[in-house]
């Protein structure tokens, strides 16, 4: 079993970016060069390497190799992304690793991506890429190649090494619980679970009852074995149950107008352990969009735009309504669901000065783009 921390670790300690490995300051997955410019990594890791796996690190400086960390990423439906756009796509596993020097509500993305020794090519045009393009790793640059479509294998024994140092062991393991119950979380009450004698799952949040239900809001989950976080959130909720060979998360959202707020679920994410000491991660979309009077929501939508116009046209975010700022990403939301397309472009727009205004209405903005991915791909 690999500790992704030590990967990473041992990633950036090999050598510069190279035809098996790339880091990344962020990906930008909500914007269309974001995407596109993934694919193209991935595309050119894939058949760069197509006997053995090839990684990207998200949140390193570049020229210092310094981890900065970035938000937790809920990688649940990428492959969606990655089959919608490459032909021969290989799998892809993102995993959010958290660092003991990061804060709490930062980790290091780890993308996978799987050998499948077959050609990989963007199957249609995204942003300035034209379908059918064929991409190469070129020392640390991925670079479209016209002549060359052979695959060749150089990595297989470095990569192996390079994964076999990062082997988990029981100090590891022993640490990486220390760590969880008594650094990261005193506030809360910690928990954990030992399954197949082997996989430690530790969560931790605040813990609130209703009735003989139990629901957890600021919520983190890891496996501790591969030091990865299966889930994190500053502001929904979500219940979990567990038996002697699963592990059940149901994740909730808080939406509706003004005071009228309801939960409503959203996904269900089952982590099965098996005996020969592998596990499997299961998602399901349980989302069904609340549906609210079409004049009120056209009213939200032009009172969202106009405000969004104010900001842009550089009003002073003191001169605008902190409730109206702050409910700014939720109606959007709302729009969007209630047939305003058009909702999600214009909160992306405003990104820049939600970001200035709190770090609560940043908060708002990023969990609404985590929403708006998971029924994206669904």
């Amino acid at each position: 079993m690999i500790n992704k921390r030590l990967l990473v670790k041992n990633l950036l300690a090999h050598q510069d970016e190279n035809s098996f490995y790339d880091k990344k300051r962020r990906l930008d997955l909500y914007v269309k060069e974001g995407k596109a410019k993934f694919l193209k990594h991935v595309c050119a890791l894939s058949n760069s390497n197509p006997k053995n796996n090839s990684y990207i690190v998200v949140g390193v400086e570049d020229d210092k190799n310094t981890i900065v960390g970035v938000d937790f990423f809920d990688d649940s439906k990428i492959q969606n992304l990655i089959d919608a756009y490459l032909d021969n796509a290989p799998l892809v596993q993102y995993e959010n690793i958290p660092f003991p020097n990061l804060p709490n509500d930062k980790v290091v993305g780890l993308v996978t991506i799987f050998p499948n020794n077959k050609l990989t090519s963007l199957r249609r045009n995204i942003w300035k890429y034209w379908g059918g393009t064929v991409f190469f790793r070129q020392g640390s640059n991925s670079m479209p190649v016209n002549f060359r479509s052979e695959l060749v294998d150089t990595n297989s024994k470095i990569v192996a090494s390079i994964e076999k140092s990062a082997q988990n062991n029981i100090q590891l393991t022993l640490d990486g619980v220390f760590d969880f119950i008594i650094k990261k979380h005193p506030d809360f009450p910690p928990h954990y679970k030992v399954f197949k004698e082997i996989f430690v799952m530790c969560w931790a949040g605040l813990e609130k009852r209703i009735g003989e239900s139990v629901y957890f809001s600021r919520v983190d989950i890891e496996l501790v074995n591969e030091h990865v976080r299966l889930f994190y959130s500053a502001l929904d909720e979500v219940s979990i149950m567990f038996d002697e060979d699963s592990f059940r998360i149901v994740e909730y959202v808080q939406l509706g107008i003004n005071q009228h707020q309801k939960y409503y679920p959203l996904e269900e994410v089952v982590i099965n352990f098996e005996e020969n000491g592998t596990y499997k991660i299961n998602s399901h979309l349980l989302f069904e969009p609340p549906q609210f009077d079409k004049v009120v929501m056209h009213h939200l939508y032009n009172a969202n735009n106009k405000l969004v116009s104010k900001l842009i046209k550089g009003a002073s975010i003191e001169t605008i309504d902190k409730n109206d700022l702050e409910n700014l990403p939720n109606t959007y939301l709302l729009c969007y669901l209630n047939g305003f397309e058009e909702a999600k472009e214009k909160l992306i727009a405003a990104k820049p000065f939600l970001k200035l205004h709190s770090e609560k209405t940043y908060d708002a903005f990023k969990e609404v783009m985590r929403i708006f991915r998971k029924i994206r791909y669904n």
